[in-house]
């Protein structure tokens, strides 16, 4: 591809380090910017700036915030000793859409993958088991993706709950195994969430 520019093909290549941009998707991007006036694309900018350096995770879940705490954690009408443990902020995002679950949330950052090199330490489990105790949290609902690494983390961390007296469920598997949680339906994640399952019942 052939531009004629060189602040350009900057632009582009920029662009095209996105997920899911080519390299045609980004010249339509940036010549569309192009087109409108310059300070759209310095609010653009403003605002990738501004959320790249001052957004910081929530020191009680995880998830993404703008302080301390993350609007969930801090909206008092939420159930806080209803605990909802995600894989990721977009499984989070994926859930609020449902409109169906009034709990809070706990995100993992991946799940155990000895095959990737990620073990229990590089995610926030710890964080979670001393958050239970502190909390006196009553029950503890996996909504991890129905895969091996998701099943191994859930089963980890239910034993290291043992003996503690707290009802742990999974989301029911209206989920394909193998799927993801931020690509299914809404409706199929609300059904899921309403028809969780107590752990023991599972069967690998």
């Amino acid at each position: 591809m052939q531009i004629p520019s060189t602040l350009l093909e900057q632009a582009v290549t920029e662009f095209a380090k996105l997920p899911g941009i080519g390299r045609k998707t980004a010249l339509r991007l940036v010549l569309h910017l192009l087109k409108q006036e310059p300070g759209q694309s310095d609010l653009l900018a403003a605002a990738v700036t501004r959320m790249r350096h001052e957004t910081r995770l929530c020191q009680r879940c995880y998830n993404i915030a703008d302080g301390p705490l993350c609007p969930i954690c801090s909206n008092p009408l939420r159930k806080k000793d209803l605990i909802c443990v995600v894989e990721s902020i977009r499984d989070v995002i994926a859930i609020e859409n449902t409109q169906q679950f009034s709990g809070s949330y706990h995100v993992l950052g991946g799940v155990i993958s000895p095959l990737d090199g990620i073990g229990p330490d590089q995610l926030t489990i710890e964080a979670l088991l001393k958050r239970i105790k502190e909390e006196d949290s009553k029950e503890l609902i996996f909504a991890l993706n129905a895969t091996i690494q998701g099943d191994t983390t859930l089963y980890y961390i239910q034993k290291k709950l043992q003996p503690q007296a707290i009802k742990i469920t999974t989301i029911a598997r209206g989920i394909s195994f193998g799927g993801e949680l931020e690509y299914a339906d809404e409706m199929t994640l609300a059904r899921s969430l309403q028809h969780r399952m107590p752990v023991e019942q599972l069967k690998l």
